[in-house]
């Protein structure tokens, strides 16, 4: 098709939809539904999430959501009049004019993987306008031709398409849809479906599931937080595993309360509750572990993103991911059954933070302005708020090792990960991600991680696996201090698209499994981060790949409709096994472990 008549094809498109209005103007509403985070109305190519229109464009945004975001421009051309663009969470509305001829995205910083584009074009050239350059707001710049700018579409037409996810429950080659355009970058006119096909492949066969030859202890939980279920008007389900057979015993969708978006779990000492975070509303919702029951649906404050106990007195502790003020985390009395305080951390939006084992230390990463938080459970006070990075890093999620000596923040948009020392408050190291990859090739020459996300520390210390939602791989620390690889990547694993959330649990007769979930995908991968028990973690390897589907035998509290099994985030398994919480454990999870289980460290 000739590129000036499919130009005009799209904006009449866009058009008779409103989503491009007549005195050029775009609209996206912000909404809780998965694939359409950023909403035009209108599709292209399978998103709704893209639109196109000329220079002088004013960009509307306005909400439908549950809870509060940010609009801010991760992506646009280098030098854009008016960019970086970023604004407080709210659920009001925002407006930006874009001017610069080329591709903007927007994300909000809460919730880092909802995307709205806009190609801004200049109707007097061939091909729709990227831009030469391209910038990100962490402030790198690149070609737009660049592997790293075409990954980053890529990731675009991925995570805002469904029909583009990885379904493993399907028997078809995983295919992916682009946008069949040309379009102009820094080596000129080329074709966006031919150069992203040409690069990374299409319609691949994907690999058949394969259970663990050894079992796990208990059961893992997985927020499939893209499930669709007929009760409700918002996604989420929270997907039970038995890890004997592998197989999914029970969906819990809670469609009396219409859970939205279930994010991160966490459970009591005695394993009973299940508490999960509603991360697109302001709820904690607290149900049966063994019934799937609703308890209680407790307030705790915008975009509840991460739940833990403290090991001491089981109280629990709620990060308000979308409260810009500085009593940003919720404390509740065991089981939810009243709110006791709002904690003043010193800093707003808190993500996915770590208690240390004898109940003294909180830790927070505190995503919009660039730092972390030690809080002191024994005097109610902040130790250090130290900055990990840039303005725009992103901090996102910690591990803490298990005597409370250290602790790790992955920082997402700056794709390091940073080690402070618990004592001294001090930055021991940056620990950079994508040291071994070329951006503009793509060459690889060692393990890489891009945009990082959970990176918990294994309960024995030995190390840190992470799930790396851009480059879709898993990386292994070596984390065991006084050796020449301390803190640094030892070993590189395939993920699937969106890897995101990752927790350890027990192995049967000793030993861990590292659990790892992506949003775009129904699958759930079993790492063993040490096969041969030496302590070395630079033989570790995935072991095992189950579905997240429901079965014919799956116990359900409401039936699924769509994104069977999608939208891996938070992990919990049970029991837990960290230290602090595994020596509370009731005799029926204990006598289950092995003795260095019960106690990993020595």
């Amino acid at each position: 098709m000739n590129v000036i008549v499919f130009i005009t094809a799209i904006l009449a498109l866009l058009f008779a939809s409103n989503a491009f209005a007549r005195d050029n103007e775009i609209r996206f509403e912000l909404t809780d539904h998965a694939g359409r985070w950023f909403d035009t109305g209108v599709e292209i190519a399978g998103s709704r999430s893209i639109a196109v229109a000329t220079p002088g464009v004013r960009v509307k945004f306005s909400g439908d959501s549950n809870t509060v975001h940010t609009r801010t421009s991760l992506l646009y051309p280098t030098g854009a009049a008016g960019m970086p663009f970023n604004t407080e969470p709210r659920k009001g509305g925002d407006d930006v004019t874009l001017t610069t001829p080329g591709l903007y995205v927007f994300v909000c910083s809460i919730h880092p993987y909802m995307f709205g584009a806009v190609i801004v074009d200049d109707p007097t050239t061939a091909g729709l306008d990227l831009g030469s350059s391209l910038s990100l707001i962490t402030g790198v710049n690149f070609p737009s031709s660049s592997d790293l700018a075409t990954r980053l579409l890529r990731t675009f037409f991925i995570a805002t398409n469904p029909a583009n996810w990885q379904n493993y429950a399907s028997n078809a080659p995983w295919h992916i849809t682009y946008p069949d355009v040309d379009v102009r970058a820094d080596v000129g006119v080329v074709n966006l479906a031919g150069m992203l096909n040409a690069r990374y492949g299409n319609d691949t066969m994907l690999e058949a599931f394969s259970k663990p030859a050894t079992p796990a202890v208990g059961e893992v939980w997985v927020a499939t937080q893209f499930e669709t279920t007929a009760g409700k008007s918002k996604p989420g389900t929270v997907s039970a595993l038995d890890g004997v057979n592998w197989q999914v015993t029970r969906k819990v969708a809670l469609p009396s309360i219409d859970m939205n978006n279930p994010h991160n779990m966490w459970t009591d000492k005695d394993q009973s509750v299940i508490y999960a975070a509603q991360w697109f509303d302001s709820k904690l919702a607290v149900y049966d572990r063994q019934t799937g029951a609703l308890i209680r649906n407790v307030s705790v404050g915008e975009s509840p993103a991460h739940v833990m106990t403290l090991t001491d007195n089981d109280r629990i502790h709620v990060t308000n991911n979308g409260d810009s003020r500085t009593d940003s985390v919720m404390e509740l009395a065991p089981l939810a059954i009243q709110v006791l305080r709002r904690i003043d951390i010193g800093r707003g939006t808190p993500h996915g933070h770590w208690m240390s084992h004898d109940g003294k230390s909180m830790v927070t990463p505190n995503v919009t302005s660039g730092d972390t938080t030690q809080y002191n459970f024994r005097s109610n006070t902040i130790d250090a708020i130290l900055p990990v990075s840039g303005e725009f890093s992103h901090p996102l999620a910690i591990g803490m090792m298990p005597d409370a000596s250290k602790y790790y923040v992955a920082n997402m948009f700056d794709n390091t990960i940073t080690a402070v020392d618990m004592s001294t408050h001090t930055v021991i190291k940056h620990i950079n991600l994508l040291e071994d990859y070329d951006p503009l090739s793509g060459a690889v020459s060692g393990p890489v991680g891009a945009w990082p996300i959970q990176t918990p520390v294994s309960p024995d210390g030995k190390n840190m696996v992470t799930a790396n939602t851009l480059s879709g791989t898993i990386t292994v620390i070596d984390t065991r201090p006084g050796l020449a690889t301390t803190d640094t990547v030892v070993k590189m694993l395939p993920c699937d698209p969106g890897c995101h959330g990752v927790q350890y649990g027990a192995k049967q007769g000793g030993g861990y499994y590292a659990y790892v979930s992506s949003k775009f995908s129904n699958r759930l991968l079993v790492v063993d981060p040490d096969p041969n028990a030496d302590g070395d973690p630079s033989d570790a390897g995935i072991v095992g790949s189950v579905g997240l589907s429901a079965a014919s035998t799956t116990l359900k509290d409401d039936t699924v409709t769509g994104n069977p099994g999608m939208g891996g985030q938070g992990i919990l398994p049970i029991p837990l096994v960290y230290n602090g919480w595994v020596q509370n454990l009731p005799a029926f999870w204990s006598n289950q472990l092995t003795e260095t289980q019960r106690n990993p460290i020595q």
